[in-house]
Order: C-alpha cells, then structure tokens, then sequence
C-alpha cells in the first residue's frame, strides 16, 4: 500500500523584546545561570504579573503580515502542570479561542529542480498563534538536575499550523518561510542555536488517497532545520511499519535523538482536560481596536516573497540573487538605498551588494549601522563602472580598498591612477600582439571557424596586460575588427 504523510507544526518563537512578558526583567542569552529574574519570574508570594506590551504588539504584526484575523479581544488562562522549570507550576498562557493571532496563511517555497531556480510556491494555513510565557531549562547530570530560570518568563508566540505539509521538506520551507518574515518584520531573531525556534511535529500517515486523519505522535522541541527534516522522515517511515505489521500507532509524545536518528517514546499525549486550563484573575483581556491596528500595519515591511517578485520582474534581477536578498532585510534596504542614487544597473548593483558586501557584512567585523561604504559611495563605483572610467575587474580590487580606507571610489581610483585611459594606437598595438601570438593560434582559428565564446580568451589576455586599464568595450571592438 502507499501511503501519505499528514504533518502539522507547532512553533515556538522567542519574541525579540527588551523584557519578559510579564515581567520587567531583562530577556537575554548566556547569562550566568539565574540571573535574569525577579520575584514575578519565580513565582514569590505577592509579586503579579503586569503584561509586556511589545509582546502583543509583535504578535499582531505577525499576525498582519500573514493576513490572519486579529480578535477585538484576547484573553489569559492558566495551564496547570508541575515541573521544574515553571516555578509557579503553571504557564500563562492563550487558549485557541482567546488567542492574539488566529486564521491566516504562510506563503512557502519548495527546493526546485537546481539552485538557481525557483521551486513551487503553495501556501500553508495557520490555525491560530497564542501568545504565552517561557519556561527554564533542566540540565541533568548524573542523578542531580539543576535548573536555569533565564530563560523563564521570556516571551513566547506558539504558531499553530493546520495538518497542510505531506513531506519533511514542506515542514522545512515552513519554518524557513516563517523565520523570513519574523525577521524581517523585526519580530524574532529565530536563532535556533540559542533556542528562539522551536518546533514540535505533529506526524501521521495514512493510505494515499484518503481524507482521513489517523492517529497522530507528537515530535517535542526538535531545535534544528536538519532535525526537522529527519526526524518527520524517520517517524513516516516507523509509522509505516508499524501498519504494515499488522499493529497500530499510539498517541505519544517522542523525543528526537540525533546521534542515532531515531525517534523515542517519552509519555503518552496530554489532553487539554489534563491541564485544568482556567482564566488567570491577576491579567485583564486585551482590547485590540481599529485605531492600533491601523498603526502598526503603517510599520510592517514589505513581504519577502514579494519583495522578490518585484525585484525579479521590475529590475530584472535573477531568481539567484534575489534569494540571497529575501531573508535579510537590512541588505535589501542598503541595496534600494545605493538604487535610489543610480539606478542605471540594478544587476550590477546587485552582484556587489549580494557578493561584496554580504561577505565582508557576513565577517563579522562590520555591520550595516557601520559599513565602510555608505549606499551612495557603492553607487558611484558602479556609476564610473558604467561609464567606462574602470572594467567591471578592477571594480572589485576598488571595492576592496573602498571597505578598508572608507575611501570613494573616485578618489581612489584617481590616486592609483586605476582610470581606462589607454591610447588607441598602443591599445591597437597590444591587441594585434596577442591575436599573432603562435600560442592563440587555435583560439583564433576556433574564433574564425565560428566559436564565439573564445574570444574571451582573448580579451583576458589584452586586459591582462593593460593591468585592467583597457576599456572591455574598445578590446571587443579591435579584437573583432583585426580578427575579421
């Protein structure tokens, strides 16, 4: 029999604001253990809860740019349970009905066929995202467990997607969808290496052609994009065999062990009853009115995936480029600033913004707020490139000196004396060396026997030895003329 996979996720997202959510401490990543808390965050007699603002703003702007309804009101409850890491022995939490964020839709993109092209677009519905609260985390050694309340009231979005995915891959383009436009919409850094996604997969299977929805297992705080992908493959596969064997699949909670690659049993699946979620008395429901809406949607950034489109079909960008500009927004920003002052070779641009600039951005030792090269200085470069003043070679060896002097690039390129300037004749001189050359004989030939791309041979070698100083125009044309 063949069957189909039935995914849905659950993604918690660590909201990028200066303090937890119902608590005015600091948020933060390696710390020293407990010191980010206060009385609220551990629970002591007498300290309340007072609920962070920016929390529920970000939630909302989420909520915008994935066109999801925004509820005129939302409200707290109470999910009961006792662990260790929660020090009131319950969370704070939205049940679905009462949360920020409910029904929308992510735009995903699945891997195409190469690199360098685009895969198929689809999207996948969102049930509702809750806003809640943090909690610590457990670090077992040996027989002893200690606990860090850090991370402990720090503010929580849980995505809810409806069982849309049917493969590992599908989940994957999700999250990477969802930290795009978190990103960019200044939400959620979305470093999972520091936990700020998370994802538990919901995964079942069923006959290939069926509507119906079968017994489901739950993948609990999966934290990598490559343990996504796997662990969802294995536990398809394990469901598979399971009925394939005659038996059936149980209603658990596993957890993912990546150095086997196995999925596990951890406990079987809580029902909402087993909580005992009731209203919290200490935090008033959320009014959310016209008026705050209107203002935060004034905010919201363009969507990444239409920002690509309009770079591809208004600029003529290739689908390569655009990608690497999608996910960060502040290098979209500094490439339509240096457009804004020359607009006359967006792919130019492009190409030093998305290689040049990336990579040095990407080192570490500079960041946008500081580069060494304001927008406009970056189009001057290609201005005077355009304009024959230097080869699209030496336009990178200008481009580097740009970033380590904070140099423009016309006083550089007129105190290295770097300006295409050959006279005509000498130029004429060196191009009819290279074409009677014995060594280009066979180039010659192929180029005459009607190869076209051999004449790049050619023109490497005269601007090799003009030392980038010829114009690449003027080299084509007297290397045709002589040649013909």
């Amino acid at each position: 029999m063949e069957y189909e996979a039935v995914i849905g996720l659950e993604i918690h997202v660590q909201l990028k604001t200066r303090s937890k959510v119902f608590a005015g401490v600091a948020t933060g990543f390696g710390e020293p253990p407990n010191e980010l808390i206060d009385p609220t965050v551990l629970a002591l007699p007498g300290a309340l809860p007072v609920l962070n603002r920016e929390s529920v703003e970000k939630s909302i702007k989420f909520g915008l740019m994935i066109d999801a309804k925004i509820p005129k009101i939302c409200r707290w409850s109470r999910k009961n349970y006792f662990y260790p890491d929660s020090p009131k022995n319950y969370q704070i939490t939205q049940l679905e009905k009462e949360a920020v964020v409910g029904a929308g839709a992510v735009e995903i993109e699945l891997p195409g066929p190469a690199r360098n092209i685009m895969g198929e677009h689809k999207f996948v519905r969102i049930n509702h995202a809750h806003l809640e609260e943090d909690v610590g985390k457990l670090t077992h050694e040996g027989a002893v467990s200690l606990v860090d309340y850090n991370r402990a009231g720090t503010t929580l979005l849980e995505i809810v997607t409806e069982p849309d995915m049917h493969s590992a891959e599908e989940a994957v383009a999700l999250l990477n969808a969802l930290r795009m436009i978190l990103a960019t919409a200044g939400i959620s850094d979305c470093d999972m290496e520091k936990g700020q996604l998370r994802c538990d997969a919901n995964v079942s299977v069923r006959p290939k052609g069926s509507s119906e929805l079968r017994t489901r297992t739950e993948m609990k705080n999966v934290n990598s994009l490559a343990g996504v992908r796997n662990c969802i493959n294995f536990e398809i596969k394990r469901q598979v065999r399971t009925y394939e064997s005659g038996e059936q699949v149980v209603q658990e909670t596993r957890g993912w062990n990546a150095d086997t690659g196995h999925t596990y049993s951890m406990r079987s699946k809580e029902n909402a009853h087993d909580y005992r979620y009731f209203p919290d008395p200490d935090l008033m429901p959320v009014k959310i009115d016209d008026e705050w809406l209107a203002r935060l949607k004034k905010d919201l950034p363009e969507r990444p995936f239409d920002r690509q489109r309009r770079y591809m079909e208004t600029l003529n960008l290739p689908y390569s480029t655009t990608s690497v500009f999608v996910p960060n927004r502040e290098l979209c920003e500094y490439f339509e600033s240096a457009l804004a002052a020359y607009d006359k070779n967006p792919s130019l641009l492009a190409n030093l913004v998305a290689n040049e600039v990336l990579r040095e951005i990407s080192s570490g030792k500079h960041a946008f707020d500081n580069c060494p090269i304001p927008p406009k200085n970056l189009a001057e470069l290609v201005k005077i490139t355009d304009e024959g003043v230097i080869s699209k070679q030496l336009a990178k060896d200008v481009f580097a000196e740009m970033w380590a002097s904070g140099k423009s690039a016309a006083a550089i390129v007129a105190e290295k004396g770097l300006a295409q300037n050959f006279d005509s004749g000498e130029l004429e001189k060196i191009v009819a060396e290279i074409v009677a050359n014995p060594k280009n004989a066979d180039a010659v030939a192929a180029f005459k026997g009607g190869s076209e791309r051999v004449i790049n041979v050619l023109k490497g070698q005269v601007m090799k030895a003009s030392k980038g100083k010829a114009n690449p125009a003027k080299v084509d044309e007297i290397l045709r003329r002589l040649l013909a």
